[in-house]
């Protein structure tokens, strides 16, 4: 049902908006990628936007962890921080400025934000975009994000000039969404390459998405599609639909052209991304003085230490060494624009590229010990130590990075599900077939790695490694770091955690008397092999004490153990 709309914006607010604007970026991701013609034609826009939020969630998480309650500055700090340090591409370089100044106009001492200072937010985030961007262009993010700050300005004054003489930050953000709206059908009259491929702006068209999450945080419903307006030249944009479309996703945007004379083989060749710390106000002004000579799409984001630089160029490794003069840029991505509009950013051009293997395994370990065996055994591995999980884009990265026509993806972690996805869709989008097998468990991918074989096809190798890990039970032995409600009751910092299949099963005090009753129980119910993958904390003697007692009452059942390195958890038990 609807809810009464916010009179204040709050932490736990700017928590549900991010969450939803994920949700909303996720369902028009496609469609954003469809019409993304300018700065370059290359169909990763609405990818990237969602990548960039993905990483923003993840930093608002991390706020909230561990029964923490930040405060509205802080959990928007947090947000704009995560967006800075995951932002792909142009347009969630920006996005992420847009984060950062929003962030940057709330009252640092204030629990919350009334319709005016979220206005003033909004007004600063509009403001701290264009001033990032080293040759703003109308007709663009940049024109949707200042209408929104100026269309909610506008009906915060008229609010406050009623007869009740109040506002809320509902009634607010709601004109913001309107107004963005407004914007992005004006974008094909001021852009010319917009206009000619009868398309409105993608980066505009993501905004527009994001703005639509806050107005269903804060009102708890969906915004109205807007009217469809026409581009320059009469050519309607597009048909109007519900509003359950992500926030009006055809009616605010529609068409699927890529053409004018941006990005048509004449611009730049490479794009250049790093992030940039150790380095100060003066240095990287001078940074941007010297990338602007360089190339072009220049964006300069972040402050207080760190910063993220976009830029497209032709020399890359002019535009490195310019970051290297000004501090220490590190994360760099280098991707080379095809001269063929169709292929997107992040396809390898036939000039530069390897040759591609014909099948690859991609899998995310825990720890530095699990990683190195899988690499022995011929995948490419993802370190994901604890508390800091992959986010789609370094899953999509490693896919790439493996040049492989065919990849096989390992996510062994039932919370890697969802992101594991995206990886999979973005990369099945760039040509490259792609295999998910679910497996929730570091054992059951190495179970299933343990079953590869290359020279079978690609669908007889899945169906293989598939088997091999559903066949897999899996339980660990952790130690609670919090008091919380389990399966087994009530447990304590320091109880040792005995978990079968991602349940807690027993609550104990030693790690040795914990994983001997685990392992019992796991075998009770049958089982050929035993893997046993030991933390750098477990005790020296659990893998003979473990070993000892396989053999002496399950004569049948063979055992092998590894050692995975900081893995987060004393113990991870495999039984085949």
């Amino acid at each position: 049902m609807p809810k009464v709309p916010e009179t204040f914006f709050d932490a736990p607010a700017v928590r549900a908006w991010c969450a939803l604007a994920l949700d909303a970026l996720g369902r028009a991701r496609e469609e954003i990628d469809a019409i993304n013609v300018y700065p370059v034609p290359d169909g990763d826009t609405g990818t990237n936007l969602y990548l960039t939020l993905e990483s923003a969630a993840a930093g608002v998480e991390q706020a909230f962890a561990d029964g923490a309650r930040p405060s509205l500055p802080e959990v928007m700090r947090a947000m704009a921080h995560g967006a800075l340090v995951g932002a792909r591409g142009n347009s969630g370089t920006i996005c992420a400025q847009l984060l950062r100044g929003m962030a940057e106009g709330l009252d640092d001492k204030a629990p919350h934000a009334d319709a005016d200072a979220l206005c003033a937010a909004l007004r600063r985030a509009a403001d701290s975009a264009w001033e990032a961007v080293a040759r703003p262009v109308e007709g663009t993010v940049l024109s949707v994000a200042s209408a929104a700050a100026v269309a909610a300005t506008a009906a915060s004054a008229a609010s406050a000039a009623s007869a009740d003489g109040g506002g809320d930050c509902g009634a607010v953000v709601r004109a913001a969404y309107e107004g963005a709206c407004e914007a992005l059908a004006r974008t094909p009259g001021q852009l010319e390459s917009l206009g000619r491929a009868g398309v409105v702006d993608a980066g505009g068209r993501g905004l527009v998405a994001v703005l639509g999450a806050l107005v269903e945080a804060l009102t708890g419903e969906r915004p109205s599609a807007s009217p469809v307006t026409r581009p320059a030249g009469g050519t309607p944009v597009g048909p109007a639909v519900g509003a359950n479309d992500a926030y009006g996703a055809d009616a605010c945007a529609a068409g699927h052209g890529h053409g004018g004379d941006d990005g048509d083989g004449d611009g730049p060749g490479y794009e250049v991304v790093y992030l940039l710390d150790g380095s100060d106000d003066e240095a990287v002004a001078r940074l941007r003085e010297r990338l602007d000579a360089l190339g072009d799409s220049l964006v300069v984001v972040g402050g207080d230490g760190l910063w993220n630089v976009h830029v497209h160029v032709d020399d890359a490794g002019a535009a490195v060494e310019a970051g290297i003069e000004a501090g220490r840029p590190h994360r760099i991505r280098i991707t080379h624009f095809a001269g063929d509009q169709g292929v997107r950013r992040g396809a390898p051009s036939l000039e530069s590229a390897p040759e591609p293997v014909r099948r690859a395994v991609v899998a995310v370990l825990p720890g530095e010990g699990l990683a190195a065996l899988c690499a022995e055994a011929g995948a490419a591995t993802v370190l994901a130590p604890p508390g800091r999980p992959p986010t789609a884009g370094e899953l999509l990265d490693a896919v790439r990075a493996a040049h492989a026509r065919e990849v096989v993806l390992l996510p062994n972690d039932d919370e890697l599900r969802r992101t594991a996805v995206t990886a999979a869709e973005q990369a099945r989008a760039e040509g490259i077939r792609v295999a998910l097998i679910p497996t929730r468990a570091a054992v059951q991918g190495i179970a299933a790695l343990a079953v590869h074989q290359p020279e079978r096809s690609f669908d007889e190798d899945v169906v293989s490694m598939t088997s091999a890990a559903g066949a897999t039970r899996f339980a660990e032995v952790a130690v609670a770091d919090r008091q919380a409600w389990t399966m087994a009751g009530i447990c304590q910092p320091g109880d040792v955690l005995g978990m079968v299949e991602g349940d807690v099963a027993l609550i104990g005090s030693d790690v040795t008397e914990v994983a001997l009753d685990v392992l019992e129980r796991m075998l009770s119910a049958g089982g050929e092999l035993v893997t046993l993958v030991l933390d750098d904390t477990a005790p020296a003697a659990l893998a003979a004490t473990l070993e000892s007692h396989v053999h002496d009452h399950h004569l049948a059942v063979d055992t092998v153990v590894h050692h995975g390195g900081a893995q987060g958890a004393p113990l991870l038990i495999g039984v085949e």
